[in-house]
């Protein structure tokens, strides 16, 4: 199973959610809106159908935010995925993989501030093996 989404989170609560097997976790659901919601539900219940969650270790680096007005902004980021693996639960099994170009991937979001305050995802890309992500 891939573990780079094309739709998630800066904020990561969709992991929590793959970690609690549970596709419309509250945690994701507050900071994901429209098409990065739905996305982000797809990706989640795959692992949820592969009786799987991630663990390891997640590096984020080279963080840039552009924030547009009051209400809307870019966020982009690097993640090493380079420690993180797929577990799956039955049985129990760590899918350990070496560390490869493609272990770096570079993501791009959209956000506005929804009527709460709060800043939400609305949209969100990855490019898996980004050449501005390599170490």
């Amino acid at each position: 199973m891939p573990y780079s989404p094309t739709s998630s989170s800066p904020s990561r609560p969709w992991t929590l959610a793959i970690v609690n097997q549970d596709p419309l976790d509250k945690a994701y659901l507050r900071y994901h809106v429209g098409e990065a919601a739905a996305a982000t539900q797809k990706f989640i219940q795959a692992y949820v159908d592969e009786n799987a969650r991630v663990t390891g270790a997640y590096r984020f680096y080279a963080a840039v935010v552009d924030v547009r007005g009051e209400s809307h902004a870019s966020f982009t980021y690097c993640e090493d995925q380079g420690k993180a693996y797929d577990m799956y639960l039955n049985p129990k099994k760590i899918d350990k993989t070496a560390v490869t170009k493609n272990s770096y991937v570079l993501y791009s979001t959209k956000l506005s501030k929804n009527a709460d305050g709060v800043w939400v995802v609305e949209q969100m890309s990855s490019e898996r093996g980004s050449e501005s992500c390599q170490p």
